[in-house]
């Protein structure tokens, strides 16, 4: 390293650190994208549940409600057609696994 370099960096004042409000204030690009990516994100969420962003400003509480009650209903329609499949998967599952499973006790000899 040459003589400029050392002096320049030994020249150089550790950087002071910052106060709360300059903290506070500092928005980088990486925060507004990460803003934007999570805004979409929610607002998906909030669609799927048929939630609409000018009711929500109008009646906020009420909306809140409707939505509750749209997430309630699509989960115990979620139950009801996974434990449809669940019945109808065992029908053919169950048996095939009690056959094999009798067949291998049966074909171990015991010491």
């Amino acid at each position: 390293m040459s003589e400029t370099e050392k002096t320049s960096r030994t020249s150089e004042a550790p950087a002071e650190p910052k106060t709360r409000l300059q903290r506070l204030l500092s928005v980088t690009p990486g925060d507004i994208l990460r803003i934007v990516l999570i805004s979409v994100v929610v607002g998906l969420v909030l669609a799927a549940f048929r939630v609409d962003p000018r009711r929500l400003w109008v009646d906020f509480f009420g909306t809140i409600a409707e939505t509750w009650s749209e997430f309630l209903n699509i989960s115990m329609d979620l139950i009801r057609w996974s434990v449809d499949y669940l019945f109808l998967g065992a029908i053919l599952v169950v048996p095939i696994w009690l056959i094999i499973h009798v067949v291998r006790a049966l074909g171990k000899r015991s010491p």
